[in-house]
């Protein structure tokens, strides 16, 4: 074939292509120029998830009526002027191509009004081509209708999911906007029903309120604005206490200067610094805005600008993990019993008696904090971990044993209820850390060695772990093909659990990813085979000594795995169960 130039209409709509993927696309670019417009108020309503009608609404600055026809040319836009603003973009539209990608595969209609004119102008585009114009009364702002979305380019069309998927990106969409701007109000209506609305109040837990509900707000950590500022990174936002997990990363949500972006070194640096608070498999959620000079910053790389790209991508990621896991240990508490018939005004009332003050626990329990020795760097940099403060529980008095399984123990404000299994994983996991560090791993010998026989695979494994294994206070060698005799480890491995064990070291081993560690996976492994047991009976003096060591450890609210180790019935709990209040 030989080289042509396309028609204008089909290359308008090969372009459309890269910007307009499916309606929350639309929403995204429509929703980022109201807000580049200084709107206060917007309001965006689908019908059939977004196939029949898009409409976005605002009372930003309007486009003035000369201006109107140009804002729909290609590569049209008033954000950026020169090359030079390119890489110090300050706003979250720039390249002009939104109303010319989304007016070439849908008729839309825009009306508008600037300040500064007495009436406002409407226009009509069916596929990229003007088909009406005229003067109309209206008050300042813009209110753009997309009507039957891809109706001329019907592959496209059908690719699209039903009209609740659709709708569910979009209110996603809404969602994350409404929690990066708090001081503007969003609204949105899908098939004239009411999604949600946010009263632009300034405060992002009111967001949270709006949009998650009561259970969710109250188990929210503040990140506050300038606590956490480095190198010219500043860190704010939320973060979801280690008792409110999801099964995806859905929930985490970052901004980058209040930009939704998609970035996985972010997500990394937020699990990484969740590090044994959550239950394996799941994560954190999470609202994390991230602020740095629009120079150190290209937005520029992905036709949605989903993506970006960080010039110091080290100091971004340490600074996340410095913010999230410093906000964690200072303001992280034991899993409480949920408390019947609270209402959101009463919670609200009580947070803002507060004032949400970072540092000081949401229960009725303090914590003293101070340094933590032999920590962990979670910081894949070249700068040293920020020191992690250290969590103590109240002094508690132990009162008996539940199931062979459960401490029941008395504290200041009530009633522990501690996993013994979970409990002692906990300080078996920081005792072998602090045995690790000072080379001083305490090791038994077996009375007859023990032999082990291992899968080909797992064999090669332990072959090339055997170094790493030996630091940790095993004593193994090769005794033939894939066996291997065992004639020490660490204290309290019991020879029988001895197989099983090693084969769960090796099967994460084979399983690790990026990020992985599997000397820590090994280390949480021990520290499982080392720990007292559930249905196991403790007489009185074991049941004190376990709290006793609890009480001393840095992390002593989880497991290594994540697990609460404790719940907590504060007084006013019980005397409201037994109607004394």
């Amino acid at each position: 074939m030989p080289i042509r130039i396309l028609p204008a209409d089909l290359a308008a709509k090969i372009a459309a292509g890269e910007v307009v993927e499916r309606p929350a696309s639309v929403v995204k670019e429509l929703v980022e120029n109201s807000i580049d417009a200084e709107a206060q108020e917007i309001r965006v309503e689908i019908a059939q998830g977004g196939r029949q009608l898009i409409r976005v609404s605002d009372d930003g600055c309007g486009i003035p009526a000369e201006q109107v026809e140009v804002a729909f040319a290609r590569h049209a836009t008033s954000k950026i002027a020169s090359a030079e603003e390119l890489y110090r973009v300050r706003t979250l539209g720039f390249r002009g191509e939104a109303l010319a990608s989304i007016a070439a595969v849908s008729r839309l209609t825009l009306t508008t009004r600037s300040a500064d004119e007495p009436v406002g102008t409407v226009v009509r585009y069916e596929g990229g081509s003007l088909a009406h114009r005229e003067a109309v009364a209206r008050n300042q702002g813009t209110d753009i209708r997309v009507e039957n979305l891809f109706y001329n380019t019907p592959a496209r069309l059908k690719f699209l999911r039903a009209d609740a998927t659709e709708s569910g990106h979009v209110a996603r969409l809404m969602s994350s906007y409404a929690l990066a701007f708090p001081g503007m109000r969003f609204e949105l209506q899908s098939n004239n029903r009411l999604v949600s609305r946010t009263t632009g109040t300034g405060q992002i837990l009111d967001v949270v309120l709006a949009l998650y509900g009561l259970d969710v707000a109250e188990q929210m950590l503040e990140i506050r604005q300038g606590d956490y500022e480095r190198d010219g990174v500043s860190v704010w936002g939320l973060i979801g206490a280690p008792g409110l997990h999801r099964s995806n990363r859905r929930d985490m949500i970052f901004f980058v200067n209040r930009r939704w972006i998609q970035d996985q070194s972010l997500s990394f640096a937020v699990s990484q610094a969740y590090h044994t608070l959550l239950p394996q498999g799941r994560h954190p959620l999470v609202v994390l805005n991230v602020a740095l000079p629009p120079e150190d910053v290209d937005v520029n790389i992905h036709p949605t600008k989903q993506e970006v790209r960080f010039r110091q991508q080290n100091a971004v990621f340490a600074a996340v993990q410095r913010a999230v896991r410093s906000t964690l240990m200072a303001q992280h508490s034991v899993a409480t019993a949920p408390m019947p018939g609270r209402s959101a005004a009463s919670w609200m009332r009580q947070q803002e008696a507060r004032h949400l003050a970072p540092g000081v626990a949401q229960t009725a329990i303090e914590f003293q904090t101070s340094p933590r020795e032999h920590a962990p760097s979670l910081v894949p940099a070249p700068e040293k971990a920020l020191a992690r403060p250290t969590e103590r529980l109240p002094m508690l008095r132990v009162v008996g044993q539940i199931a062979q399984t459960y401490i029941i123990a008395e504290g200041p404000g009530g009633l522990y209820l501690i996993d013994q299994h979970a409990a002692h994983e906990r300080i078996r996991y920081e005792a072998l850390q602090t045995q690790k560090a000072s080379s001083q791993v305490t090791v038994q010998e077996l009375l007859e060695p023990q032999t082990v026989e291992l899968e080909p695979q797992q064999a090669t494994l332990l072959e090339e772990h055997l170094e790493q294994l030996a630091a940790w206070g095993f004593d193994i060698a090769l005794f033939g093909r894939n066996t291997f005799l065992v004639k020490a480890v660490p204290v309290g491995l019991a020879p029988e659990t001895l197989p099983v064990a090693l084969s769960e070291m090796l099967d994460a081993a084979s399983e690790g990813g990026p990020g992985f560690s599997w000397a820590d996976q090994a280390l949480m492994t021990l520290s499982c085979h080392t720990a007292v047991r559930a249905g196991q009976t403790l007489s009185q003096q074991e049941m004190r000594e376990l709290v006793q060591q609890l009480e001393r450890s840095s992390l002593p609210h989880t497991c290594p795995h994540g697990r609460p180790t404790m719940l907590h019935l504060s007084q006013a709990q019980l005397e409201r169960q037994f109607l004394r209040s």
